[in-house]
């Protein structure tokens, strides 16, 4: 079975491994594109474009390791998930 073109926030929210609230405030930030359809006004993603936000945040923090050596900018003790 193919997988779907369009994902629901739940399911781009389990993909990414943060909540439903972060995941809409990606889309209302503009962040990450999305459409809202149906009656009820549902948000749905499409699958390239979450590949294409992924592929964003990867480039963006591989930016900024390169522009911030480790340890220069992060507080001691201060690990990221």
């Amino acid at each position: 079975m193919p997988e779907p073109r369009f994902l629901r926030l739940s399911d781009v929210a389990e993909i990414l491994n943060i909540s439903a609230a972060q995941t809409y405030a990606l889309v209302r930030s503009g962040e990450l594109t999305a459409m809202k359809i149906g009656g009820r006004g549902q948000w749905r993603v499409e699958r390239d474009a979450l590949e294409a936000f992924i592929k964003r945040a990867h480039d963006q923090t591989r930016e900024f390791v390169a522009s911030h050596p480790f340890g220069r900018d992060e507080p001691a003790g201060d690990i990221p998930d």
